[in-house]
This record gives structure tokens, sequence and C-alpha cells, in this order.
């Protein structure tokens, strides 16, 4: 025997998770589900009777309103993303999809909110786009830029700001900084330098909205009124600590953050310090590789690396260059008489007054206890290379004042010129060591052995 449902369908509608709405032809819900304020924040009584394209994010009106004109065309849409605005200001992702009734003459859509899956695929593309730019990026320059790209594609970010902190020199710095407003953070005073240091003296994130009710102190003015920009800032936290922090302000009267984009962005945080640490341990390791870890001069290796350029380089263009083998004279008996330590602070001494007689483009190296090599590119004459030379006995010849010893030092220089005396590395190291030692031999019938 047929039965007869006599139950409201609405009564069956609101117990629905999924929102149900209807549209009138100029736009204007008319009928909305109980679920509606569970996802929009609305009531039904505050939704009926407004435009529905005024929930929609700003940024997605143009394509809801080509939708909304193809479904009342008679053609139904399936499976529909776009974002809508809360009441509290939040962002959502529905997922609907929605037919037009001729005989209604309304639009009659099931919308579903998938802001959890979305934030859950933002953090996965996030993650995995991240751990991509830092093995692809070649320093750590190139890999802000590109965390600023991905940053951007989710969130407004025209202005995006990373400060690091040496905590042994209690020092914050900005490696990437893009602000029109505030050109240089590191001065006292700026917004974003302060807010910086309070994210990396908290540990914890700090997200400031206009009109907000609870800033944190010293910051209340930035938020002071309806079109003031939005401002977050992240730790940046690693297992050895907070190493620094991540800046993002929106444009005044723009786009607001949310708690939302709060925790996705310390998701992203958390990749990106761990990302930070591989670049500066990778950067850590290729500078022990190529410098002279007592000197921090070129090592031989690097030293290669440079003349090989420079070879490559004069020979192009009918150009010259200099080897200059400097070897210090009686070097070890500074070790035997005042000790290993007075010994390395000479060499030090020694690289500083070194790098003070060449040009900043010329490469001065140590390649053993007490040699070095200094590379001259681009000179105009031989004589260039001999007036180095000249300097550098001058220089190395004042009296230095070291651990409250004076010593005097006599270095034995051997100059090889490029090509007189050689067009490869090997000839020109061999001639430049000969030389060296020639020059040694004469200081010792001078002075004395």
């Amino acid at each position: 025997m047929a039965t007869r449902n006599s139950a409201p369908l609405a009564s069956y509608i609101d117990l629905l998770l999924d929102a149900v709405c209807a549209v009138d032809k100029q736009g204007r819900f008319v009928f909305v589900s109980a679920a509606c304020e569970r996802i929009f924040g609305f009531t039904p009584d505050e939704l009926v009777g407004q435009p529905m394209i005024d929930l929609v994010h700003p940024a997605d009106r143009q394509r809801t309103l080509d939708a909304a004109r193809e479904i009342m065309g008679g053609e139904p849409k399936l499976n529909f993303e776009n974002r809508y605005l809360r009441k509290d200001g939040g962002v959502v992702h529905i997922l609907w999809s929605a037919r037009w009734s001729e005989v209604d003459q309304l639009r009659i859509a099931v919308a579903r909110d998938i802001t959890e899956r979305k934030q859950a695929e933002s953090r996965q593309a996030a993650l995995y786009a991240i751990s991509e730019a830092a093995h692809a990026a070649e320093d750590l320059l190139a890999l802000f830029k590109r965390i600023h790209l991905i940053i951007g594609e989710w969130l407004p970010a025209l202005n995006f700001s990373v400060a690091l902190y040496d905590e042994h020199c209690a020092q914050l710095n900005f490696p990437y900084h893009v602000d029109d407003n505030e050109q240089q953070p590191e001065q006292p005073g700026t917004v974003t330098g302060r807010l910086c240091a309070e994210v990396i003296r908290s540990g914890q994130p700090i997200l400031l909205t206009p009109d907000q009710d609870n800033a944190p102190e010293g910051f209340e003015l930035l938020v002071a009124g309806q079109h003031s920009p939005c401002w977050l800032g992240v730790p940046l936290n690693s297992q050895n600590g907070t190493i620094g922090a991540l800046i993002v302000k929106s444009v005044a009267g723009g786009e607001r953050y949310t708690e939302q984009d709060k925790e996705l962005l310390q998701f992203v945080c958390a990749q990106v310090a761990t990302a930070i640490e591989r670049k500066q341990l990778h950067a850590r390791l290729q500078r022990m590789a190529q410098y002279d870890q007592l000197t921090q001069l070129p090592n031989r290796e690097l030293l290669r690396d440079r003349l090989k350029a420079s070879l490559t380089l004069a020979k192009s263009e009918c150009g010259r260059m200099a080897l200059l083998y400097v070897d210090l004279d009686r070097f070890k008996e500074v070790n035997d008489t005042h000790g290993h330590a007075v010994g390395d602070m000479l060499l030090q001494a020694v690289a500083n007054r070194l790098k003070g007689c060449v040009r900043e483009t010329d490469t001065v190296a140590r390649i053993g206890g007490d040699e070095f090599v200094v590379l001259l590119h681009s000179i105009q004459a031989a004589e260039d290379a001999d007036s180095v030379a000249g300097k550098i006995r001058q220089i190395l010849a004042q009296p230095l004042r070291l651990d409250g010893h004076s010593l005097n030092i006599q270095p034995s220089i051997g100059v090889a010129h490029f090509p007189e005396h050689g067009t490869e590395e090997k000839q020109l190291f061999r001639h430049a060591d000969e030389a060296m030692y020639s020059a040694k031999r004469q200081n010792h019938l001078q002075y004395g052995a």
C-alpha cells in the first residue's frame, strides 16, 4: 500500500552536512539550509534576500558569475570549486554542484566545505615545492626568492621578509627583504625589524589584523584602523632553536590574513627552516673545502680553479696575468721560539697584509704552512707584477707586534708572467716556485743562514 511522506522537506534538508541553497534570477538567496550557518557563519535569516556574489571571494567572483550564467542557460555544473568569505572574515573553500530549475526560476545548489582538504593539499604542495627549491637553488638568496613565489601563490605576499638571527653575535640580519615602505629593516625602530625581533624572542607567531583588540604591546598602532595592512610573522624553528623569522604584510585595505593562514605558514616555515639549515651547512662545507681555516684565504684547490679561469680569459683576450709565489723565511724559528700560537697569529697577519697589497679582483691564497700565492688577474704589463712584489716586500718587512713579541719577517718571492714564463698552469707554478727558491738562496747569502 502506498504511503505519503507528509514531513516537511526542509526539516530533512536541515539535517544534511552539506549546504543546500536556492538563488533567484537576480542572484539573491531565497532559501538556505541550516548547514550554511556552520559553513559560512551566517544564519538563514541573514542570508535570505542577500546577493550570493557578495559572499564569494573577490578573486573568484568573475568566474563564479560566468558559471552562474551558464547554469541559467541550461548547463548544469558539477564539482565547481571556489572560495567564499565567512562572517568572521575567514576564507572557506567550497565544492558545489548546481542546476537551473525552469519551473521555479531558481538555481538550486548543493555546497560542500572542502577547506580542510584544500589546506592539506596546500601543505603537501608547499612541502614538495620547498623541498624541490631547496635542492635546486644555488644559494640562500635564490632559495628565498623561490619561497617568496611559492607562498605568494596562496597568500597575499607582495611584502615579504626573511630575517636570520646569529646567536653568537646576537645580531639580526635580513638576507631577503621586499617592502616599498621600509627599505632597510636592519635600522633601529623599523616595524619589520621590531616584529621579527619579537617573533624570534617569543618563538611564537604573531598575526596583526585591522582593529585587533589583543595586539601585542608596542604594535597597537599598526592595526588601529579598518584599512591598516595585515602583518603575519612566523618563527623559523629548527631542532637547534629559533634561527629567524618570516614576515608577510598585506596591502592596506586588502585581503586579511586568517588563523588558517597562520597555521599553514607555520607548517611551511618548519620546512623553510630545515631548508635554510641544509643550505647553510652546504655553504659551510663548501667553504671548508675551498678556504684555509686559519687565514680564511682560498686554498690550493680554489686557487687552481681561479687560475684556470684567469688563463682562459688571458688567452681569449691576448691579455696578461702573473703568479707570485711568497714564502716566509725562518718561519720555523718563530714556531720553535715563540710557540705555534704566535706562529698562527703571524700567518693571519701576513694574510691580511697580502690582501692589502692587491686589488679586490686578485686572489691571495695559502697553499702550505708558510707558503702563499698571489694571482694577479688581467694586468697591463710585466712591470705591474714586479711592482706588487716590491710592495709586498716593503709591507711584510714592517715589524709585527704579536702577543707581546716584536717580529720581523723576510719574504722570498718568485714571479711567473703569462705568457713569457708559460701558458699552462703547471708551467707557471714551476717557474714561480723556482724563482722563489732562487730568491730564498739570495736572501740566505745576504742575511745569513
